[in-house]
């Protein structure tokens, strides 16, 4: 296993950070429900929804080759962010331009880790169907890829809570924390009915 990034990400650099690592979180969802779409193809017993698992793999595969792209995404995102703190301001002329550059920094900021949550949220849809639909001898597989899910999303949206908090433009910066809870509420109700239902299921 390639533990680069997991070292990276335990040093002090600043990236890759938190919404990296949630975009992280969310390749190894798929990859579990992908796991557990490839232990159901070719069994006689889900000879019906072959061809369905079949175009759910190959989402899945989309999907998570988005999340990959979105963890080098996300610390491009922070770049112009750590660029604009370090900006100075000792008059009000360097004072403005570095809030011009906060302020749209701030706005990738946030927009990455909204895509993460969308991205991972398409994920649930196919771990979802798998739940009902794959092999039951996966059945632990698929409810650790919907745990893994819920915390990507959680985990991305507090990046959006903390950067919204730093825009100067309250409305914008509502709309984003509006967005980001909607979201994550959906997908952490889902996942959670997802995991339930797996642990009745196995315990």
């Amino acid at each position: 296993m390639d533990v680069q990034f997991i070292e990276d990400l335990a040093s002090s650099a600043p990236t890759p950070g938190g919404g990296g690592a949630c975009a992280c979180v969310g390749v190894l969802a798929s990859a579990l429900a992908s796991m557990v779409g490839n232990l159901t193809v070719g069994k006689a017993a889900y000879a019906q929804v072959e061809a369905d698992v079949y175009v759910v793999l190959e989402k899945l595969a989309a999907l998570r080759g988005r999340l990959l792209e979105l963890v080098d995404e996300d610390a491009r995102a922070f770049a112009p962010l750590a660029a604009a703190y370090k900006m100075p301001k000792a008059t009000d002329a360097e004072r403005a331009a570095k809030n011009a550059a906060l302020q749209e920094a701030l706005v990738g900021a946030c927009d990455v880790p909204y895509e993460i949550m969308e991205t991972v949220g398409r994920v649930v849809r196919h771990i979802d169907f798998l739940a009902a639909n794959g092999s039951r001898m996966a059945l632990s597989d698929v409810g650790a890829a919907a745990a893994f899910a819920r915390a990507a999303a959680d985990g991305a949206s507090l990046n959006i809570f903390i950067n919204a908090a730093s825009l100067d433009d309250e409305a914008q910066a509502q709309r984003y924390r509006d967005a980001a809870e909607a979201l994550a509420g959906r997908i952490r109700v889902k996942c959670d009915e997802i995991f339930a239902s797996v642990k009745d299921q196995v315990a």
